[in-house]
């Protein structure tokens, strides 16, 4: 019972996203706007953690499960992408490590800013 009700939670604010992708004329998907939901409901504490953490455990752990549907769909197209294979590979692979190199920047930056300072550190 506690895995549906954490379900619903996730359910009901994705609903909420479909509408707000449908109402509102921007070219953001609807996922987005109810992660961005969530994101904030988790930061002023109208949805809590607990009762949603078990629920997204389970769903990242079946991740890989979700991208079957996309590898056929790319498996059902590939004669129109044939052409441009290298294409697509080279530009998924430099967008990948671009997003890692400024993820790590970012993080390392956050961490430095946060980390307290000492009064005997001298770097």
């Amino acid at each position: 019972m506690k895995y549906i009700k954490q379900f619903a939670i996730i359910i009901v604010i994705s609903f909420i996203g479909e509408f707000l992708n449908h109402l509102i004329p921007l070219p953001v998907p609807a996922s987005i706007y109810g992660m961005v939901i969530l994101f904030v409901c988790l930061l002023t504490g109208v949805i809590r953690l607990e009762w949603v953490k078990d629920i997204g455990h389970f769903l990242i752990e079946i991740m890989p499960v979700m991208f079957v549907p996309i590898c056929v769909g790319v498996m059902d197209v590939w004669a129109d992408i044939s052409s441009i294979w290298f294409s697509i590979f080279f530009i998924t692979m430099l967008t990948t490590v671009i997003v890692m190199a400024v993820t790590g920047r970012a993080s390392q930056w956050i961490i430095r800013r946060t980390k307290p300072k000492k009064e005997d550190d001298h770097e």
